[in-house]
């Protein structure tokens, strides 16, 4: 698998600043919390028995930490990171034990077979169709052989134009949505294989929600 050069989403500033914008009412919502969604925390949980002992974990998309310190309590060594700076610089005060840094999911630069497990938990809808595939190349090439990427998505067809969130707050991004048959293709494309599908009817953003977690193949 050779690597490929990620092109920049033209509206990734705008999405990043629409963020920034919305990152102290999602806090104040603690939209983070798992304890809402019980199916999402069994999946989460299920991640995390998979990829314990095979290295570090990192989660893309992070916002204000509070998955990525689920995990750490679950002895994960995780680490996470968002495109807001402001969701880090809350995900830093309200996790101060966590590490956390400003990068894009589709900045990153990743190590070959560097990594036990992925996160990609609802952070990356807001991806244009074209640029996913890459993204998620350079994610298995990052894992080890056996790790595990775990993905939360908005399940549907089309996608929506968002003009404002999370309370009313005036945003410009684009939430894509998946059907999960076209995520499998794109994992396999990628060079991972299925471990885990789980479609719920209860919605996350007013949208029903999907989980798929993939594996890197042992070769």
């Amino acid at each position: 698998m050779t690597a490929s050069r990620i092109e920049q989403p033209a509206d990734l500033d705008l999405v990043r600043t629409s963020y920034d914008r919305v990152a102290d009412t999602y806090v104040e919502l603690n939209l983070g919390d798992l304890t809402t969604y019980p199916w999402l925390r069994t999946a989460i949980d299920g991640f995390a028995a998979a990829v314990h002992g095979l290295g570090p974990v990192l989660d893309v998309g992070c916002g204000p930490g509070d998955v990525t310190a689920y995990l750490a309590e679950r002895g994960l060594d995780v680490s996470g990171v968002d495109l807001s700076a402001r969701m880090i610089e809350h995900a830093r005060r309200l996790h101060p034990d966590q590490r956390f840094a400003v990068a894009s999911a589709t900045e990153l630069e990743l190590a070959e077979s560097s990594l036990g497990g992925i996160l990609g938990w609802w952070s990356l809808f807001n991806l244009p169709r074209p640029v996913l595939p890459l993204v998620l190349e350079s994610f298995t090439r990052a894992l080890v052989p056996g790790g595990h990427l775990i993905l939360g998505m908005h399940q549907g067809d089309g996608e929506i134009s968002r003009t404002e969130a999370y309370g009313g707050h005036p945003v410009q991004w684009t939430t894509y949505l998946w059907q999960p048959e076209d995520l499998w293709a794109l994992l396999a494309e990628a060079g991972l294989a299925p471990v885990a599908d789980l479609r719920l009817s209860e919605s996350v953003a007013g949208v029903p929600s999907l989980v798929l977690v993939a594996q890197r193949l042992r070769h």
